[in-house]
């Protein structure tokens, strides 16, 4: 029935709401302004009605969850970072019917899933930020997926996101995009380093680590990626213990995977963390591949590196 259409690794960084503002900031993101604008453009060609995003800005301690409220509307300002986002206006439909058939798509593969479409929840900024570049006219639903998953396992990840996809393939009258929301290796500045940090990654090492994994995407060598998530997720100080990029992979048949990435932001440091704006071109798929459901193991205790 339904279709999934784009699927992309995506920055959220703040400072690209600061671009857009008068000060020593203003035009320093236009190329992740534009990739998102880029993301949204194509969207559109493809025929999306509604996009999805993986939102490792939206923690969680038990479940997934899905915010998929009938419309999203108000101010937001950061907790995190109120001196980066501070009343940022934002308004876009929500698709409660899409959020249903996903938790029940989910729950059915085994996944335990909450879709949350009667909340006054509003949006974190990993959905907040893109859909403000690819969404300006709200031509877009929207859906966001709860993806800083503190106590998770990524192959659970990695099955939500395949559980997803089936349910809009098998369900939905429509046509969907999957974004995850999140960066590369995420080891911020140490406070006090910001502004000596604003463009770059933390070190070397991470720097070095980051432009490899961008390569094996470009060369579709998901079999490699897959095995080294979480490993890459531990050692990168992965944004969301990286559970978006389980997700997105999970979606698109995880190590099974024969998609080759396009880069459509190159890779920039941003306060330390590592960023891209990628597309993942959706192909055809089994599910064969998909890790399976990850039994518990009470001497794995180290969130988002379980796998």
């Amino acid at each position: 029935m339904g279709k999934l259409a784009l699927a992309a690794k995506i920055t959220h960084v703040p400072s690209l709401y600061l671009s857009e503002l008068p000060g020593p900031r203003q035009g320093s993101r236009q190329a992740a302004i534009d990739g998102h604008r880029e993301i949204g453009r194509r969207c559109r060609e493809l025929g999306v009605d509604t996009i999805v995003v993986f939102d490792t800005h939206w923690l969680v301690n038990a479940g997934y969850h899905i915010n998929c409220a009938p419309h999203f509307q108000g101010l937001y300002t950061s907790n995190e970072l109120p001196h980066f986002i501070a009343n940022m206006a934002y308004e876009f439909p929500g698709n409660p019917e899409l959020g249903r058939i996903l938790a029940d798509g989910c729950n059915a593969l085994g996944v335990d899933v909450l879709a949350h479409d009667a909340t006054t929840l509003g949006p974190e900024y990993g959905t907040l930020v893109p859909m403000r570049y690819m969404n300006e006219d709200q031509h877009f639903k929207v859906i966001s997926i709860s993806a800083l998953c503190t106590v998770h396992y990524l192959n659970d990840s990695a099955r939500l996101g395949w559980a997803m996809r089936k349910a809009v393939e098998d369900h939905y009258d429509g046509t969907v995009a999957f974004l995850a929301s999140g960066s590369l290796t995420h080891r911020f500045a140490q406070n006090g380093q910001a502004p000596d940090f604003a463009d770059k990654v933390w070190s070397p090492f991470l720097e070095t680590l980051d432009h490899e994994v961008v390569e094996m995407w470009q060369r579709g060598d998901w079999q490699a990626f897959c095995g080294m998530l979480p490993e890459y997720a531990a050692k990168g100080h992965g944004e969301g213990f990286m559970h978006d990029t389980a997700m997105l992979l999970g979606a698109l048949g995880w190590s099974a995977y024969d998609g080759k990435a396009e880069v459509v932001t190159p890779y920039f440091g941003s306060s330390g963390t590592g960023q891209i704006n990628a597309i993942f071109p959706v192909t055809a798929q089994d599910g064969s591949a998909i890790p399976p459901a990850q039994a518990s193991n009470p001497a794995s205790n180290a969130a988002g590196s379980r796998l």
